[in-house]
């Protein structure tokens, strides 16, 4: 019964949540794709030319978002779970620890790239400090998988939760990128630690 209270609860403040209304009346397939909406306005580093590696894409709202704004470039999805077809990236399902992802996504694009996106979270436990630190060590491995991959103007963006291991993250970050800056968009939930972090030039 307590379960079940709780889902309806759920689904009554989704359905209060004007970003979670609009991505249904946009046909994104996440909220979450307003997030990158937004920050594409501030920064500006989407453009019909780019090379962009989405990781943790499922369930595709990123991925959708890209793919309006790259026209004449390249897209690769990579996610542990299943994402369905978005016309004009292509999908690899894959556990991004897997010993075999970084050849493939050599193979697929065939050049150093422009964007590297991480909206990879890992599956929440009840303990914050935990679960900021797992996704914190998702965002460390995107971020060195992006060292490898961009160009030298190459952008770097990444979730991650405020919490012991972010200090680790940007330590890190303003070691190898010339720009960093911390950033919360308005449609993250206010209640939410979540944050994120945009590099640009290796």
């Amino acid at each position: 019964m307590k379960k079940n209270k709780i889902s309806k609860n759920w689904i009554i403040k989704q359905h209060r949540d004007p970003f979670f209304k609009q991505s249904k009346i946009q046909g994104y397939k996440s909220r979450s794709a307003f997030k990158l909406v937004e920050m594409n306005e501030k920064f500006k580093f989407l453009n019909q030319n780019s090379y962009l590696l989405d990781l943790g894409s499922s369930p595709g709202g990123w991925s959708q978002v890209a793919a309006k704004k790259i026209t004449k470039g390249k897209i690769l999805a990579i996610d542990i779970k299943l994402m369905n077809k978005i016309e004009k990236v292509h999908f690899l399902q894959r556990n991004l620890f897997d010993a075999t992802v970084y050849d493939k996504i050599l193979t697929y694009f065939d050049k150093k790239i422009d964007v590297v996106l991480s909206d990879m979270a890992a599956d929440t436990t009840g303990n914050k400090n935990l679960d900021s630190y797992r996704t914190g060590e998702l965002c460390l491995r995107g971020m060195d998988l992006a060292l490898k991959i961009l160009n030298k103007d190459g952008v770097f963006l990444s979730k991650l939760f405020m919490g012991s291991i972010f200090t680790e993250i940007h330590k890190k970050a303003s070691k190898y990128f010339k720009k960093v800056i911390k950033y919360k968009p308005l449609s993250s939930k206010q209640k939410s630690k979540e944050i994120y972090i945009y590099c640009k030039g290796i």
